[in-house]
């Protein structure tokens, strides 16, 4: 075995952090005993302010970075435990989501002190959200080819361009976005920086994109003459490739690529386990999927661990994205042949049937959202050494 597969290896999470889950678990069941599964599969793009600052207060956001500037100081499996008791609960996390999951780990990498003391702390407590400032018009999925530019000046920079599918960006105070700030798009690598944005400035505007299910969860963001700061520069200027690559280790790896469509899991299983909902092809089918969900969550944990002791596992995250989204996008498509091809005529709940609608809409954007099928791919034969 060679390259991404040989670096992994079994791993189970610590006791300290695994003691963590009933406490979390008892929270979520009071806190979303009213909601319904449609509204709870939604889950980490749901919206709920006031939600993330109430595990803000617990002390259940930025459990890994340092007490110094709000955290937990824990380790990466605390808060994988916490992450996978809200994805399986359905709880409303994408405000937080990633301000904790990433721009917080990369504020505190590539910060200045300055940077780490004013952000972190509010991420914390729940009270300031960031998005991702990467994807654009026209460049498909080719991140180097980014044309969003920013130019030094004298106080500061003045940024211009536009950036789409930019989750929450229209509930979010800040942005890390990967710009140009000197070459052009044909230099690809060479002359990219990350810089926080506060979207609040004048010249930033904000459009949410409606998709197939309702939602507008997604955003377009365009940038006019807007004047940053000096020290909005996050890390070094011209250094941006290879911090933002150190950042989707972070997105691609954890429960959430396997999690998507596990609300819609439950529900069904809980059909499944009744006398009327139970057939000899829905328990093969439950089985073939629990196959295929225990070892990618084996392997989301071994990237995990290599997180936790520093690394960058950048090609092993790819592989544990693209192959957690093959089964993502797998589950509302069997639980659906299960369902509408019952021949008994079976009465199906109405709220499965609701949570398979929306799961059913969304499910095409999994393979699309941290990096394209094809993309990942690419990385993973690059790294397996097949090209």
């Amino acid at each position: 075995m060679s390259g991404a597969l040989s670096s992994l290896s079994m791993t189970a999470i610590p006791p300290e952090d695994e003691a963590l889950r009933a406490p979390v678990r008892a929270f979520l069941a009071e806190a979303l005993k009213d909601v319904p599964a449609p509204v709870r599969a939604r889950s980490w793009s749901g919206y709920d302010g006031a939600f993330s600052r109430a595990l803000g207060a617990r002390g259940w956001l930025g459990i890994t970075l340092p007490t110094e500037y709000g955290g937990g100081g824990r380790s990466a499996f605390a808060r994988y435990v916490l992450v996978e008791e809200f994805l399986d609960a359905g709880a409303p996390v994408g405000s937080h989501w990633i301000a904790d999951r990433q721009s917080g780990p990369l504020i505190l990498k590539y910060g200045t002190e300055a940077q780490k003391r004013f952000h972190l702390p509010r991420i914390c407590r729940g009270e300031s959200f960031f998005c991702i400032g990467m994807s654009e018009p026209n460049a498909g999925s080719d991140l180097a080819s980014v044309r969003t530019r920013a130019v030094k000046g004298a106080d500061g920079w003045t940024l211009n361009g536009q950036k789409i599918w930019t989750t929450n960006a229209h509930h979010c105070q800040y942005m890390i976005a990967l710009v140009r700030t000197s070459g052009e798009p044909e230099d690809r690598h060479k002359g990219l920086s990350q810089l926080i944005v506060d979207l609040s400035l004048p010249g930033v505007t904000v459009r949410p994109i409606e998709d197939l299910s309702g939602d507008s969860h997604f955003c377009e963001v365009f940038f006019d003459n807007v004047q940053l700061p000096a020290d909005a520069l996050i890390g070094a200027e011209g250094h941006g490739w290879e911090q933002v690559t150190a950042e989707l280790a972070f997105e691609r790896s954890g429960p959430e690529r396997l999690f998507s469509s596990i609300v819609l899991f439950d529900e069904w299983l809980a059909f499944v386990r009744t006398e009327a909902g139970r057939t000899p092809s829905a328990v093969r089918l439950a089985g073939r999927i629990m196959g295929q969900l225990a070892p990618l969550r084996a392997m989301s944990l071994a990237v995990t661990r290599k997180v936790a002791e520093g690394g960058s596992p950048v090609v092993e995250a790819a592989l544990v994205k693209d192959l957690g989204t093959g089964v993502e996008q797998l589950i509302p498509a069997a639980i659906a042949d299960d369902l509408y091809g019952r021949a008994d005529g079976t009465p199906v709940p109405l709220e499965l049937l609701l949570t398979l609608e929306y799961v059913t809409q969304v499910a095409p954007s999994f393979s699309l959202r941290g990096g394209t099928r094809d993309i990942l791919r690419g990385m993973i034969a690059r790294g397996l050494g097949l090209r």
